[in-house]
């Protein structure tokens, strides 16, 4: 379906009434769709995402309360219009009561019947975004800003502007405060979806046996302690992007599970019997090493190969030092108060370039907070730093270069896991060949 437009579905077994309404609620922004009998539209519905549906009370395979309440289990997203005759009345306000939206008599005027199509489709909207926000989802739609003018920042701005206008999974890799959610927020706003909010959820925040029913939903009964039906995210997601930050942490079985939602585009809630099909854009991201994940059997290896369709790997800070400077003005500017202008000590700033930032772009915001609060008449000292970003000053007050502090931090690493150089490198961010480059250049061999 385009972007903006919704589905009617009109049940009666009318004709005439299909052919009419068929011809007079269709516009630039609705899809009518029709069905002669309950069975023939709960097979639509298996297939096709409806925000309304027009109900004949009676209908000839089952009556239309009966008919509600399977919509109302199979379809909780949908708005359910009653159509009745002059008698009644009093089974549709009884229709009301178990979940109807409302109800119109025969014959019906197309002017009203329009408006309250129209108002149906707004509740339904506004109760699926009401669920997307309780459900993690993306708050505000501020434009995304990359701060930064060095190499890698640039190369990953080109993957970023190229990927985010198509369908394909993307998987954001890099250490833990780099960035990964700012990166796939772009990419929902680069895509053509940008007018739907997406949807975010951790997956280390899912319960190993809740994960299932987070994603999937369930329907009342499917297990113990399923007291009421429920959607998942994928329901809440459907039109939109779907963020799955630490998929790492996601259980090897559900793992399994959401491989076929990628392949198929389509899914059953726990318990339920017939199949959904959903669009949705599936972003991931993590700080694990997932092929090493893979080979340790920790992870589902045609689940990785799917979701790796396309990588975007975001530098640590200190591999991108060049950019500290520019994002030290720009949390000064956006953390501080607005009638301060604040002015970095070159002491400072060197202390801040020289470190190795293990918690990336998150800690220097931190780091800044910080620096703020302690500020004399808007001047950031080195005594406005942490202790930690101080550490690289020897005791006699000599100032270290970049290659010596790198040369002690390996040191010290080895020194900490016993001369394990797997290990070591493993804590670094970097390769095993790449420190035996760094030993041998250091003369730690």
């Amino acid at each position: 379906m385009k972007d903006g437009t919704y589905a009617v579905l009109v049940i009666d077994d009318e004709e005439s009434i299909r052919r009419l309404l068929q011809k007079e609620l269709a516009n630039g922004m609705r899809e009518i769709h029709v069905a002669a009998d309950g069975t023939s539209a709960l097979m639509q519905m298996r297939s096709h995402w409806f925000d309304v549906i027009l109900m004949d009370l009676r209908l000839p395979d089952v009556h239309g309360l009966e008919l509600l309440i399977q919509v109302r289990e199979s379809t909780p997203q949908a708005e359910v219009i009653m159509i009745t005759g002059h008698g009644d009345v009093d089974i549709a306000v009884e229709a009301m009561k178990m979940g109807a939206y409302d109800f119109i008599r025969k014959p019906f005027h197309l002017d009203r019947l329009d408006l309250l199509v129209e108002k149906a489709h707004q509740r339904a909207r506004l109760a699926q975004e009401n669920n997307r926000l309780r459900h993690g989802t993306e708050s505000g739609q501020e434009t995304v800003r990359f701060i930064g003018h060095s190499k890698v920042m640039s190369e990953m701005q080109f993957l970023l502007a190229k990927v985010a206008p198509a369908r394909i999974p993307v998987l954001i890799t890099g250490e833990s405060g780099v960035g990964k959610e700012i990166v796939a927020k772009a990419i929902h706003q680069g895509s053509p979806l940008s007018v739907n909010r997406m949807v975010v959820k951790n997956c280390a925040s899912l319960q190993k046996e809740l994960a299932r029913s987070e994603l999937f939903g369930h329907l009342k009964g499917a297990f113990t302690g399923a007291d009421a039906s429920r959607e998942g995210l994928l329901s809440f997601a459907h039109g939109s992007t779907l963020f799955l930050d630490e998929i790492g942490e996601l259980p090897l079985e559900v793992q399994a599970s959401l491989l076929r939602v990628l392949e198929t585009g389509s899914f059953r809630r726990i318990g339920e019997k017939n199949e959904r099909n959903v669009s949705i854009r599936f972003l991931f991201a993590t700080n694990r090493r997932l092929q090493e994940e893979v080979e340790a059997n920790r992870f589902n290896e045609a689940f990785f190969h799917r979701i790796n369709a396309f990588n975007i790997h975001l530098p640590p800070l200190r591999e991108r030092r060049e950019d500290i400077p520019l994002l030290v003005d720009y949390f000064l500017g956006t953390l501080g108060p607005e009638h301060i202008r604040y002015q970095v000590v070159a002491s400072a700033m060197d202390c801040m370039l020289r470190y190795n930032w293990p918690g990336n772009v998150r800690e220097l915001r931190n780091v800044i907070e910080r620096a703020i609060i302690l500020a004399e008449n808007g001047i950031i000292s080195e005594r406005c730093l942490p202790r930690d970003l101080l550490e690289p000053l020897d005791g006699s007050g000599e100032t270290l270069t970049l290659e010596s502090v790198e040369k002690r931090h390996i040191l010290k690493l080895l020194e900490v896991y016993s001369g394990n150089r797997q290990k070591t490198a493993a804590v670094l961010g970097i390769s095993r060949k790449t420190l035996y480059r760094k030993l041998s250049q250091y003369a730690l061999l």
